[in-house]
């Protein structure tokens, strides 16, 4: 589905009935990511998938993309389905967004989950590396999504995912330009969103990969105990949601049905 705003489309869509589920696609993803996950929980609930600016089928809206914009393109969307309540998932990137979806409008969420994600910002280092990436974008788009998409899953299990994550790289390369360059801008500039995490009053959790190779897993151990917000590993790296799918949705699923 697609809605008009503010000069470009939004991709969108929505299946099934029920409690309405919110699903955010991360960095050089789109809304296809959730496929299985739809057709798991789409049964039971009204599941919610969005192309984020610049990805998929949704346009950009200039050169950088901060996590405030993305967040009022899915309220756009919302509003359009005429949602007042809802529980947003995000994965990585999706999860930023998913945190500036609650900083700025929280009354419309009752649960949060934030996948393969965190609410602290940037480190120094982090900054640097998304500037030189951005260097790199410019000059060969298609080698640097290849190297980003395969860099995301534990060492472990990169052979064992070959064919998931070709499909990845496949859906990668349609990302334009300037949707790589924007999100990446976008990304390097979040604010903390650590308060906001502890302030928000409704359900909330944190999935985590042991053997992410973006995410420090320590770092995501001490975010749940700085923010008070209930922590589930899995064994594997940043893609959860394929290396660990099966206890991914187990658990997805235990949370849903805990409020």
């Amino acid at each position: 589905m697609i809605l008009a705003y503010k000069g470009i489309k939004i991709n969108y869509n929505s299946e099934g009935n029920g409690r309405p589920l919110v699903f955010l696609h991360g960095f050089l993803e789109n809304s296809t990511m959730w496929k299985d996950t739809i057709l798991f929980f789409s049964k039971h609930y009204k599941c919610i998938t969005i192309d984020l600016l610049g990805h998929g089928d949704t346009g950009s809206l200039g050169y950088v993309h901060t996590m405030d914009a993305m967040a009022m393109a899915v309220r756009s969307v919302l509003d359009h389905l005429k949602i007042s309540k809802a529980t947003i998932i995000g994965h990585s990137m999706g999860g930023y967004v998913a945190l500036a979806c609650i900083d700025q409008f929280s009354d419309l969420f009752s649960g949060l989950v934030l996948l393969n994600s965190t609410s602290f910002p940037d480190s120094a280092e982090r900054k640097v590396n998304r500037t030189r990436a951005i260097q790199i974008v410019k000059k060969n788009p298609n080698a640097y999504t290849s190297m980003a998409i395969a860099n995301l899953f534990a060492e472990k299990n990169r052979k064992n995912f070959l064919k998931e994550i070709e499909e990845i790289k496949n859906q990668a390369s349609k990302t334009s330009l300037q949707g790589i360059i924007s999100a990446l801008e976008g990304m390097k500039i979040r604010k903390d969103y650590t308060k906001t995490l502890l302030r928000f009053k409704g359900s909330k959790v944190i999935f985590s990969g042991q053997y992410d190779p973006v995410l420090s897993y320590a770092q995501n151990q001490k975010e749940t105990k700085l923010c008070n917000i209930d922590h589930i590993s899995f064994n594997g790296g940043h893609m959860s949601y394929l290396e660990n799918k099966k206890e991914f949705l187990s658990e997805l699923k235990s949370f849903l049905e805990s409020y």
